[in-house]
């Protein structure tokens, strides 16, 4: 005889809210949202949140020195590290904070994704996959308007009604056409309520369903035909409304967007992080996450980490750090895949202990290049006989257990 536990949804038995593999930016972040709200009461642009320099912090963080509210705002006790990102409980924010860097890259491109959204101006984050375009979208998000869930996600698939309005069709049936029968589409939402609405891929949809973007990004406005009479025909844009769109420049299966629609938004590049030792501590900092949310703690060694990260950004420009010439494989090899290698190897120290976790990385490396050309098999090979050679004939021990390993990666 067996037996079926069955577990609340929204609910465990004592009222907590259940456990969830991610929450949204707005709820990780609540304490220093709430904080930046308090800390800057300088001009905000309407409908905002925070104001823009106080979006442009709470993205970079603030340099690890803690912030204070003045005199006349304190409340709260002191808070000197990092905030903890629990959901708002009514508490007021703490009167001392360092507030945690969340993107690595450019400050002055952060500057200017604010700047742009202040004008009320579309925003579309471009560049290479696995470059967090969607996560600094969601921060931008969250920091300005407060939520990030008003998100449509772009797909072969995704019609223009992800963009408008759709139907509640056994409403429509009923009683006809009627604002109670009309399904308001993130973006209409965001219209309505002045936020920002979210564009994941939007390459990715048909031409003429990006089209519909068009005019609400120059009108500020969407017909409803159906209900022509009523006060809801026409839906206008509330102050604060804009639309932070991305897309990957390479990539399958894209549709070229209109001049129309470019010309509605200001483009901002995101590049693969230029820093080693920055991509390192994220790489570290996020796999480290993934292992602790996978219930155990994180235990691969910096060395194996430093040597990971030197394999992906060697593929990834075609040129070791020594300065040799690599052939670089057809598969992006991303930060966010680094930190998948970087937490499946955690998650392997933690439930399959068996060796040395050095052994474990050819392997997994195997697994990232063959996801689109079949020749980078033999171009991660290559690699092997090149820069990681060369390294273990320079007396680097960790090099050298690499190069004992490639019999792994056939």
């Amino acid at each position: 005889m067996t037996t079926t536990r069955q577990v609340a949804p929204d609910a465990t038995s004592d009222g907590v809210p259940p456990a969830r593999q991610a929450r949204p930016a707005e709820e990780r972040h609540a304490t220093e949202l709430a904080f930046l709200a308090a800390y800057d009461d300088g001009p905000r642009p309407p409908g905002w949140a925070l104001t823009p320099r106080a979006v442009v912090t709470f993205i970079c963080g603030s340099g690890g020195e803690p912030l204070e509210l003045p005199k006349g705002r304190r409340s709260g006790a002191d808070v000197t590290t990092p905030g903890d990102g629990t959901p708002g409980d009514g508490q007021a924010p703490p009167s001392r904070l360092v507030v945690e860097a969340k993107f690595v890259g450019e400050r002055a491109l952060v500057e200017r994704c604010v700047v742009t959204l202040a004008g009320e101006r579309g925003l579309l984050l471009v560049g290479e996959p696995g470059t967090a375009k969607s996560m600094l979208s969601e921060l931008l998000a969250a920091a300005v308007c407060g939520t990030s869930a008003l998100t449509v996600q772009g797909t072969a698939g995704t019609t223009e009604d992800a963009f408008r309005y759709g139907w509640n069709y056994a409403l429509l049936l009923a009683q006809g056409p009627s604002p109670q029968a009309l399904v308001a589409s993130p973006v209409l939402t965001a219209m309505r309520s002045g936020r920002v609405a979210r564009v994941e891929e939007i390459t990715r949809c048909l031409p003429e369903v990006q089209d519909a973007l068009v005019s609400i990004l120059s009108d500020r406005r969407v017909s409803v035909p159906e209900l022509a009479g009523t006060p809801d025909a026409q839906v206008a844009a509330a102050p604060g409304f804009t639309v932070i769109a991305t897309a990957n420049l390479r990539d399958r299966g894209v549709s070229e967007m209109s001049a129309a629609l470019k010309r509605r938004f200001n483009f901002e590049t995101v590049n693969p992080i230029a820093d080693p030792e920055a991509e390192t501590a994220l790489v570290r900092g996020q796999a480290t996450a993934v292992v602790g949310r996978a219930g155990a703690a994180f235990r691969v060694d910096d060395a194996v980490l430093d040597a990971l990260v030197t394999v992906f950004r060697d593929l990834r420009s075609g040129r070791s750090a020594e300065g040799w010439d690599v052939e670089r494989p057809g598969t992006v090899m991303s930060t966010a895949e680094a930190v998948q290698v970087a937490a499946s190897l955690g998650v392997a120290a933690a439930y399959l202990p068996s060796g040395d976790v050095l052994d474990l990385v050819p392997g997994h490396l195997l697994g990232v290049v063959r996801k689109d050309d079949p020749a980078d098999h033999s171009r991660l090979l290559g690699y092997w006989d090149g820069p990681v050679r060369r390294r273990a004939e320079d007396g680097s021990a960790m090099w050298r257990r690499l190069w004992d390993l490639r019999e792994n990666l056939r």
